[in-house]
């Protein structure tokens, strides 16, 4: 029988293993011809301001001992979504253990829907690269209704690339 998986609010101490995670999806995506997510691009840094911010929080799932995904959860998304009322929680970076065993992200993305809904919020928004519709097919299977584009949202970088938004009700 394998161990349920249990989830817990990262720390400053677990930023090592988020950056291992978000590297390891990106390799993973570039080994398939996958245009999105690059090695390097979210460090210690990026997941510690988010862990301090008290806004945004950062999410592992773990399977016994072990971490086998994250995700971050935003509490507002003006960057793709603009500003909207307090009626939805923003889930980005599901990162998923290459090895995990099937569902995992499935059941990541059912938690934080649980948590968004725990908060009073009847929405759960993601964006994901319009270049990628097989992850836009995983969404959709879990539920998930594209409800717009946004041609240009803007990298960390500068530079700039297409999203699809997608929603679902929780309620």
């Amino acid at each position: 029988m394998t161990a349920q998986l249990t989830f817990r609010s990262a720390d400053k101490a677990d930023t090592a293993t988020l950056t291992g995670l978000y590297d390891g999806a990106a390799r993973w995506m570039l080994e398939r011809g996958i245009d999105q997510w690059k090695p390097g691009d979210k460090d210690a840094r990026h997941f510690r301001r988010l862990i301090d911010s008290g806004v945004e929080e950062v999410w592992l799932a773990e399977e016994g001992a072990e971490v086998v995904g994250a995700y971050e959860l935003w509490w507002d998304d003006e960057a793709a979504w603009g500003v909207r009322a307090p009626d939805a929680g923003y889930v980005h970076r599901l990162m998923v253990r290459r090895g995990a065993r099937p569902g995992t992200g499935r059941a990541m993305l059912a938690r934080a829907e649980r948590r968004i809904a725990e908060a009073g919020r009847e929405l759960c928004r993601l964006d994901c690269v319009s270049a990628n519709p097989r992850l836009r097919t995983y969404y959709e299977g879990a539920g998930y209704t594209a409800v717009g584009e946004l041609a240009g949202k803007v990298a960390a970088d500068g530079s700039t690339y297409g999203v699809t938004l997608m929603e679902k009700r929780l309620v």
